[in-house]
């Protein structure tokens, strides 16, 4: 007799700062899935803003209220990683057409990696559709008020960040 799989998803990102749009994502995604894992990639080669830790402390802060959301680091493929999770399904944004090509491209090279995988794509809400982690850091950097973009802990943190 099989046993019933659990319905995880991952949703990984570099999380530079977690946003408004990421949180409709994660909202919706916790709605559709058992478990939703936002997987916190450390991406030195990115270099983020923020170090792993604060990004992962500001996910698990702005997620506390999602029983069935869980805030990982991970600096492995994401196939691994999925596969260390028991993970199949990927869960990813789409904000406009531009970012298609380049999401179906990693769609097709994880599930080429392993074929069990499978990637979900969901389109933020029209108010968060034009919200990106660049632009939320360059608005930020230059002293501009990004309260509407981000949760508040996240605004803090980087008004805290540029004002040292």
């Amino acid at each position: 007799m099989n046993t019933p799989r659990v319905n995880i998803a991952v949703y990984p990102g570099t999380f530079d700062p977690i946003t408004n749009g990421h949180m409709d994502l994660i909202a919706r995604g916790a709605r559709m899935f058992e478990k939703v894992i936002i997987a916190v990639a450390a991406s030195p080669g990115k270099r983020p803003t923020l170090d792993l830790e604060a990004r992962m402390s500001l996910a698990k802060d702005v997620c506390a209220s999602f029983s069935n959301v869980e805030v990982v680091g991970f600096s492995s493929l994401l196939t691994t990683f999925m596969r260390e999770q028991g993970a199949t399904i990927i869960l990813r944004g789409l904000r406009g057409a531009s970012d298609f090509e380049y999401e179906l491209q990693l769609a097709n090279m994880n599930r080429a990696q392993n074929p069990e995988l499978e990637s979900v794509f969901l389109t933020p809400g029209v108010e968060n559709s034009y919200i990106s982690s660049t632009i939320v850091r360059e608005i930020a950097k230059l002293g501009g008020d990004i309260s509407p973009l981000v949760p508040s802990q996240v605004a803090e943190a980087l008004r805290k960040h540029y004002t040292t």
